[in-house]
């Protein structure tokens, strides 16, 4: 008999780095978020579907999004509940400020045995770091076993998942107990669309710090009195860490130098299929290191 699962989505509000300049980075070597416009993760999206599908076989089940970030980090939970999510759990505070994956999967992991969840899932990697790190870091420091590369979720049973795994050169199909971590590729399915009844039904979904902030506004006075529009909000002591784990001083990774590269045509040249063509490119290509 399938059980009803809580499930918990780690995602995170991402630069768009399709808009990266010069002002990318701070001076210590950390992304300036507030210079660049931000979005839901992609491969966060693909995992949000495969939890929302999830929810969709087992009754009863619920899921919710865990984001680590600033306060306008909640513009992704209100958009994953206007989705199909039933809530989310905003991590912020300047202590996490500048973490690495190490420092980032170590928070989220204190958050979790907080929230208690039977299964995580989360995007493959985030698009302005492309480590792939944070989902099986997370993995290893709550001790559960993790399926990577998820593409599918294939059958549902009591006490475990059977997934399909998209890998560089075919697939795999694994069954992996509960609880356990997923982390989804982009080649899974994607998101489904915002719900125009569940936007007007979330669309005044706030954390404490927004309530606090314009107290007397209609949408604090509405997520005031109403719990399912209260999005909960936690601070680094209500986690209970071990603050020398957090942002920076938790973060051996450090960003010396960022280079912003442009590639141009400057010059093109035509070939033929014939060998003595094709002799002279390779010859070109070993001389530049292009090969070689």
């Amino acid at each position: 008999m399938k059980k009803a699962l809580k499930i918990v989505v780690l995602a995170k509000q991402v630069p768009d780095t399709r808009n990266v300049g010069k002002d990318a980075m701070t001076p210590e070597g950390t992304v300036n978020r507030a210079a660049l416009p931000a979005i839901f993760n992609p491969e966060d999206l693909n995992a949000l579907e495969m939890a929302l599908a999830l929810k969709d076989e087992t009754e009863g089940s619920t899921v919710h999004i865990l984001t680590m970030g600033p306060p306008r980090a909640a513009d992704i939970i209100r958009d994953a509940m206007f989705r199909g999510a039933d809530g989310g759990y905003l991590l912020t505070d300047r202590k996490f400020a500048g973490a690495d994956t190490l420092a980032t999967s170590y928070a989220l992991s204190c958050a979790l045995r907080k929230i208690c969840p039977d299964v995580i899932v989360a995007g493959r990697q985030a698009i302005d770091g492309d480590t792939a790190q944070v989902g099986p870091q997370v993995a290893e420091k709550l001790g559960w076993p993790q399926v990577t590369y998820a593409e599918e979720l294939l059958e549902i049973k009591a006490d475990s998942l059977v997934v399909k795994r998209r890998l560089e050169h075919g697939t795999e199909i694994v069954e992996c107990p509960l609880p356990l971590v997923m982390t989804v590729n982009g080649s899974a399915p994607e998101c489904r669309p915002q719900n125009a009844k569940r936007v007007m039904k979330y669309k005044f979904a706030q954390t404490k710090s927004e309530i606090a902030a314009a107290p007397d506004c209609m949408a604090s006075a509405m997520a005031s009195a109403k719990a399912y529009l209260q999005i909960v909000e936690l601070a680094a002591a209500d986690v209970d860490p071990d603050e020398t784990q957090l942002g920076l001083v938790g973060s051996p990774t450090k960003v010396k130098k960022i280079e912003n590269v442009v590639f141009q045509a400057k010059e093109s040249k035509r070939l033929t299929a014939a060998d003595a063509d094709i002799e002279s490119l390779m010859v070109e290509l070993i001389a530049s290191h292009t090969l070689g």
